[in-house]
């Protein structure tokens, strides 16, 4: 199913994982009784099953009937859940949460959670039973932004791999014919440079040619190259134009490393932090740039709520813009004369009552939701692109603030 057609994008899968993080974190336990169980794409579920059940025959022993109850129950559950799939699990894997959370004087609801295909693949297999859910490694891999290509180089050998989010994936090394600057024998001077550069060249030659084979062909989807090594070596790569011409356009820059092997793929992307995080907000700044523009002296911008939402019924919007800090609901009201009127409220807050601004009349409440998914779903289901904005720059911050966190870029003017 296309997203025209109501499947949902990667921006909402997204938000949905975050939504369900920012409850599992606030929810506590009575000792050592709420479980979270990663499991990795490569494990199968029979495996997981069977620990489970390990899990459960030696929750036996724990001392507080209380908490051994809890822990059983939870791990019963967990077991309930896990017949639902097949040999392995989905794409990415799998995590579940499962236990006895506290409601307050003294009660406890159980709560199981079974979240599907994280954003990155799960590396290893993990079971944690404590007062707290474990939701830290997912919450990591919903911040991870961008997809980076690597190169580290000097005239003795050369590293080229990946950095996916915080992970660094080291894919390709080469080691180099180079001769050292010590000619030998009766060779002249100018016959050993000649040879040394000729072998400097094809050592340069072979390394793009690694770097090609794994960055072109996710040249789309790469968000830039770093390259790193000791002066003049990474000068001379890149000013030799050895790289693919569409590689060297998206080279966002060289720093000074000490290593050149894996390691020196860490220390890259060390030395590039104020560089990535320029570039993890460029898109943000480009939609941004845009609406401003818009706002200003064209009649392709919206925001605030009801605009919006209105423009997104009718198909106008391109891109939804979204502040990443937005937490709030919508409460949809219907008057007896039918008519529909909506009003944003914080997501702790009591839904007040309402009269209707046509009519005069009492309003009753027909829905009370979270705004953003309200606006996706719209969003979806008319082809609309939503992008979330950071709020760690200053007109990302004005999103939030000063229009309250919702915009639009349209697709052609409305007036509205």
């Amino acid at each position: 199913m296309s997203e025209q057609e109501g499947a949902p994008s990667e921006d909402r899968r997204k938000y949905e994982f975050q939504k369900v993080i920012e409850d599992l974190k606030d929810y506590t336990g009575s000792g050592t009784q709420l479980v979270t169980i990663y499991i990795p794409p490569d494990k199968q579920i029979s495996d997981v099953v069977a620990h489970v059940t390990q899990e459960h025959s030696e929750a036996s022993n724990i001392k507080s009937k209380q908490t051994r109850t809890n822990v059983q129950d939870a791990l019963k559950s967990i077991k309930d859940r896990l017949r639902y799939y097949d040999t392995f699990p989905p794409d990415n894997g799998l995590v579940v949460f499962s236990g006895a959370v506290d409601t307050g004087g003294g009660r406890t609801d159980m709560v199981t959670e079974v979240l599907e295909s994280p954003p990155q693949p799960i590396e290893s297999f993990r079971y944690h039973c404590d007062d707290a859910f474990l939701t830290e490694p997912l919450a990591e891999m919903l911040g991870d932004k961008g997809l980076y290509g690597l190169i580290v180089l000097d005239r003795r050998e050369a590293n080229v791999g990946w950095l996916k989010g915080k992970r660094i994936e080291a894919v390709k090394s080469a080691s180099s014919l180079v001769p050292g600057k010590q000619r030998k024998g009766g060779q002249s001077a100018q016959r050993f440079a000649r040879l040394r550069l000729e072998a400097i060249d094809n050592f340069y030659q072979e390394v793009a040619g690694m770097a090609d084979d794994l960055f072109v062909p996710k040249r789309h989807e790469i968000d830039g190259i770093l390259v790193g090594g000791p002066s003049p070596t990474k000068d001379e790569f890149l000013d030799g134009d050895y790289l693919h011409h569409e590689l060297q356009d998206s080279v966002l820059g060289k720093f000074d490393v000490s290593y050149t092997d894996e390691s020196g793929l860490k220390e890259l992307v060390d030395r590039a932090q104020d560089t990535l995080a320029e570039a993890d907000l460029m898109d943000d700044k480009s939609d941004m740039e845009e609406f401003f523009k818009e706002l200003n002296g064209g009649d392709l911008a919206t925001y605030g709520f009801e605009p919006t939402r209105k423009n997104l019924v009718m198909g106008s919007v391109e891109t939804l813009l979204i502040s990443e800090d937005l937490r709030k609901d919508v409460v949809t009201y219907e008057c007896p004369n039918g008519h529909e009127e909506r009003e944003l409220l914080n997501q702790r807050a009591d839904t007040p009552e309402h009269t209707c601004t046509e009519c005069g009349e009492d309003a009753e409440v027909v829905e009370r939701g979270d705004a953003i998914d309200h606006l996706m779903e719209i969003a979806d289901n008319r082809g609309t692109d939503t992008h979330f904005i950071s709020t760690d720059f200053e007109k990302g911050e004005q999103l939030l603030t000063a229009f309250g966190g919702i915009a639009g870029l349209l697709r052609y003017g409305t007036g509205v």
